[in-house]
């Protein structure tokens, strides 16, 4: 078997409890062989400031700059907040992309998992993170999308799925996200 692909995973959520953390936590337990999910911590990420921007930025910018670059892709996993995306990860999208023309995430497939203890699936999470990525060049796997509703009902304590719908619909999505990204990089 060839060697897994490297996918960082960055969680838009950051408390101990989150939704999204826990759902990320069950996709890894059955992510095929062909991927390795990485979460990629953003909690110490500095606000993206151009003024930091100088010979010596913030070393947690340098670390995760770092961390993606060795990445052959990208799963970004967003809880909705007011209809938008985290601004923390918003942050992260914002240090990964600078400083101008030597961003680190250009031209690596993506994917985004959008959840929510509701109804709607994060919709508008999900598509304003979609807008902030085009523009980064980070080509996101258009179908399956996956608006992940009653995300609270979804996983049991040790990061299982506890129907099996879930856990056929995210193999479903994992399973085309290594296709994704196979199709994706160039050799």
């Amino acid at each position: 078997m060839e060697k897994a692909r490297d996918v960082a995973v960055l969680v838009g959520s950051l408390r101990k409890e989150s939704l999204t953390r826990k759902v990320v936590m069950a996709m890894k337990k059955i992510a095929p062989a062909s991927l390795s999910l990485d979460i990629v911590e953003i909690r110490d990420l500095q606000m993206y400031d151009q003024d930091l921007e100088t010979d010596a930025p913030p070393k947690a910018w340098v670390t995760f700059r770092e961390r993606i670059m060795r990445a052959d892709a990208v799963l970004f996993a967003t809880p909705e907040y007011n209809r938008s995306v985290p601004g923390c990860l918003k942050n992260a999208v914002d240090v990964g992309s600078r400083p101008g023309g030597h961003g680190v995430f250009g031209g690596k497939p993506g994917a985004i998992v959008s959840v929510t203890p509701y109804g709607l699936g994060a919709f508008g999470a999900n598509h304003h993170l979609r807008q902030a990525l085009v523009y980064v060049n980070v080509p996101t796997m258009a179908q399956p999308e996956a608006y992940v509703s009653q995300a609270g009902e979804l996983t049991d304590a040790d990061f299982n799925f506890t129907k099996s719908s879930s856990k056929e619909f995210f193999a479903t999505f994992l399973t085309a996200f290594a296709a994704w990204i196979e199709a994706t990089i160039k050799p």
